[in-house]
């Protein structure tokens, strides 16, 4: 088990070294919050929706890890094309254990981005209703981001080059997103886009940080968590499947 250790160590001092991929990263989800929830807050407010701050909150602080998972996963293709990936594989360990490593190693950065986003939303005005329940939105973070990570190191261990990174931005990351509630209350949807949203992991993930933070959760928070985790423990077995199959 050293070597999931050292990977996740590694991934994390990766991460602490580069000063302008932290700021960079927050620039999306800083937008979003400031932009849509000062813009669009009169407007939420008017529906009788009460303030789209408290809700917005939750779909970034999802946005973020979900970024930021997604993009630690596909820093395989990246280490593929250097030869980094090689120096790695060629390692006397199950290739199972350095999947692991890495996928831990980049729930832990993405959930860090994600505890990031929320302080600053403390400061756009945000207030959790129930500080009690941060543990809970804490572990909600945890396993999306180890879900994505892991989906993201599946996606990386097929592709071969960065020409597909845009067709994943295009097809699935943003789909994901746009899907999930974050920006939109699920209540009174057509029937086939509710069916859609309730496919989508992030929904999940996105329902359970605002039922945490907020009280208002569309599902469940035992069902949140459920999903979370059988999603999770499925694509780490697809991720490490497909981890092993790479061609060095």
């Amino acid at each position: 088990m050293d070597v999931i250790y050292i990977l996740w160590l590694r991934q994390l001092k990766r991460y602490l070294r580069s000063k302008s991929r932290i700021i960079g990263s927050l620039g999306q989800p800083v937008l979003f919050l400031f932009a849509l929830g000062f813009g669009f807050g009169p407007i939420f407010q008017k529906a009788g929706q009460g303030n789209y701050i408290q809700f917005l909150t939750p779909g970034i602080i999802a946005m973020s890890i979900l970024f930021t998972s997604i993009f630690s996963g596909i820093e395989i293709i990246w280490d593929r094309q250097f030869g980094f990936l090689k120096e790695t594989l060629v390692a006397p360990v199950p290739r199972w254990q350095i999947m692991v490593g890495r996928t831990l190693g980049g729930a832990t950065v993405a959930t860090f981005q994600g505890l990031i986003v929320f302080v600053i939303s403390l400061i756009a005005g945000f207030k959790p209703q129930n500080p009690a329940m941060l543990i809970f939105a804490f572990l909600i973070m945890i396993l999306t981001a180890i879900l994505f990570t892991a989906l993201g190191t599946a996606i990386a261990s097929i592709l071969t080059d960065m020409q597909g990174f845009q067709l994943i931005m295009n097809f699935l990351i943003m789909p994901l997103f746009f899907l999930s509630g974050a920006l939109f209350p699920l209540n009174g949807l057509p029937k086939i886009l509710s069916i859609l949203i309730s496919l989508d992991p992030l929904s999940y993930g996105v329902d359970g940080l605002r039922g945490s933070l907020t009280g208002l959760s569309h599902y469940n928070l035992t069902v949140d968590f459920t999903v979370l985790i059988i999603i999770s423990v499925i694509l780490t077995g697809l991720g490490s499947y497909l981890f092993s199959k790479i061609q060095i």
